[in-house]
């Protein structure tokens, strides 16, 4: 994967860097410091720019420590052909105000492969392979 780090991310020395061993994702970095209010969002700017291969997608996921003080992200999909910065949306789900500090890390970047094969249109829903769970929806499989 190919990346850009704009001015301010380069001159805080904060590098991109692969995922440790057993690790999933990237660490993704705030490059400013901010304050979110209870039940609001944020838009937090990461300084990179991605060159994700074709046959991929980038999809941002809570880091735990983060998400267990209240905040979570939203709209983590980012396509291969994006080249704009990489934000990360936020939204505070605690009660109280809560800190993002330049250089702390808000988020992971999981790079996993896109299924993308021909559609095959069938005639009815009898069509389709049958499984065990069938049409189970919301709580069908057990708690």
């Amino acid at each position: 994967m190919r990346v850009y780090r704009n001015e301010k991310l380069r001159s805080l020395g904060i590098e991109f860097r692969p995922p440790r061993p057993g690790d999933a994702g990237y660490d993704l970095y705030s490059i400013e410091s901010c304050r979110v209010a209870p039940g609001k969002r944020i838009l937090v700017e990461t300084g990179l720019h991605l060159e994700i291969p074709d046959g991929y997608v980038g999809l941002v996921k809570d880091r735990s420590s983060v998400a267990s003080a209240g905040l979570h992200t939203l709209a983590g999909v980012i396509d291969s052909a994006y080249r704009g910065e990489l934000k990360i949306l936020l939204v505070n789900l605690a009660e109280e105000m809560l800190d993002i500090h330049v250089g702390q890390k808000v988020a992971q970047l999981l790079v996993l492969p896109v299924y993308s094969r021909p559609i095959e249109y069938v005639d009815s829903l009898a069509d389709l392979t049958s499984t065990e769970r069938g049409a189970g929806g919301f709580g069908s499989t057990g708690k």
